[in-house]
Parts: C-alpha cells; sequence; structure tokens
C-alpha cells in the first residue's frame, strides 16, 4: 500500500489564502469533512467529537469534566481544573474549530451555531473552575472571535429567508455581547480596535444597503421626491396615502 498523501492531494492543491472543505463518505459509512491544509488535510467526524474519539466513555472531554463537576456541586465540593486539564480542553475545543470554519464554508449555519456554542460553553467551564485566573483568560482571550462566528452564522440564516431586519438585529445582538467581553475585562479599548466589532460594523452596512425598502419606505421616498420637484398635489396624494397605510397596519 503507498502511504504518500501527496497521491491523495495532487488533485487537490492548496490555495495560501482560501478556505478549502469538502465533505466525504468515509469507510465506515458516515460523512466526513476534510479541510486542505497547506501540509495535508485535516479530516472530521461532522458530530461528536471531530475526531471521533470518546475520552473517558463519553463525547467530549468537556463533557466528561462538567459531569464530574456537577457530580462535585451536588456533593457540596468545588471542582478545580488543573493546568493540564485546560491545555487538554484547549486542544479539543481547537478540533471544534477546525470544523465550525469548514462548516461555515459550506454554508452549514446549523453547524457553525452549535460548534461554536459547545466552545463559547467551554470558556463558560473553565472561566468557573479554572484552578487560576491565567488559565481561563487563555481560553476567554478567543471569545469575541467565536462570538462573531456564532453571530455571522445565525444573521446568514436570516438572510438566506430573505428578512434582512432579523439578520441586522442578530448582528447587533452579537456586536453588543462582544463589547461586553471587553466591558467585563476593564478593556473598552480593546474593543475599539476588535476585528470582530469592525467586521460585523462593516456587515451590518453592507446588509442594510442591501435591505430592499418596504412599501411604506418606498411611499415616504416617493413623497419625498415629489416635494424636491415641487410636485406639492402629488406629495399630498402621497401624504394622505402614507397616513391611510399606517393606519392599516398599525
Amino acid at each position: 500500500m503507498n502511504l504518500d498523501l501527496n497521491n491523495l492531494l495532487r488533485d487537490w492543491p492548496h490555495e495560501p489564502g482560501q478556505i478549502k472543505v469538502r465533505k466525504i463518505l468515509g469507510n465506515d459509512g458516515k460523512e466526513k469533512l476534510q479541510l486542505r491544509i497547506d501540509l495535508g488535510l485535516i479530516q472530521m467526524d461532522v458530530a461528536g467529537r471531530p475526531d471521533g474519539q470518546r475520552p473517558h466513555g463519553v463525547e467530549s472531554l468537556l463533557a466528561y469534566h462538567q459531569a464530574r463537576a456537577g457530580k462535585k456541586t451536588e456533593e457540596g465540593e468545588s471542582y478545580a481544573l488543573s493546568a493540564e486539564d485546560c491545555g487538554e480542553l484547549q486542544q479539543e475545543g481547537i478540533q471544534y474549530y477546525h470544523r465550525y470554519i469548514s462548516f461555515f464554508q459550506l454554508n452549514d449555519y446549523a453547524g457553525v451555531i452549535r460548534d461554536t456554542q459547545r466552545n463559547l460553553d467551554l470558556f463558560d467551564f473553565t472561566s468557573k473552575h479554572a484552578e487560576r485566573e491565567d488559565l481561563a483568560a487563555a481560553m476567554e482571550q478567543f471569545r469575541p472571535y467565536v462570538l462573531m462566528m456564532n453571530t455571522r452564522a445565525k444573521a446568514s440564516i436570516e438572510l438566506d429567508r430573505g428578512d434582512f431586519d432579523a439578520a441586522v438585529r442578530l448582528i447587533e445582538k452579537g456586536r453588543a455581547k462582544i463589547v461586553a467581553v471587553y466591558q467585563e475585562m476593564n478593556a473598552l479599548e480593546g474593543a475599539e480596535k476588535s476585528p470582530e466589532v469592525a467586521f460585523l460594523d462593516e456587515w451590518m452596512q453592507e446588509v442594510r444597503a442591501r435591505r430592499p425598502l418596504s412599501k411604506l419606505e418606498m411611499m415616504q421616498r416617493d413623497m419625498e421626491n415629489a416635494i424636491a420637484l415641487e410636485a406639492y398635489e402629488q406629495a399630498a396624494v402621497l401624504r394622505d396615502a402614507i397616513r391611510a397605510y399606517s393606519r392599516k397596519n398599525s
């Protein structure tokens, strides 16, 4: 058997700056994701832990530690994550990162929401249970990015439905959550320089620009144009129509 990966990758070249993902059917009959990287590829299961492992017989290390922490809480005891525990959990979180950026590339927004929420749960858990603050901070630094990706997925679903207003509301909500992270860290200047906040601001402007005008907005625009052209009779007709429409739909 020839084990040289070049035989597999020759027809799927890596392109710097591009995320290249595909779905394949694994030998186990289940779908897999493949993410092309510069020196090869990463293959992931689409559900459960991305590498298909079940540490300690459960879905993930996070699930394992959550169960142990819950039992300790029931017994009235505290639960502390060591530096080694946090390191292992962070490595596991990177697996989910690789998978949710792959899902996003494939427009599988439900998968992105699921895996980003999973990593947000990881940050909450380590923030509560890490034995040292610096261990929790090592995870927390990634929260703005994960919140941004979670927001992008949720808003993209609404855009696919054509609900631009709902998408804008979700973007605003996601932005506020990111700013709140910096507020909690007493680092508001970080929010001003945050690439995640900047991205959402720019995207929100694009979404608003693309949003079709409602019937009422079109009537108001036509009235303003009529006034500008000094077509006052037409403007008066439009004014009355706007009032009637507003009463009918209030």
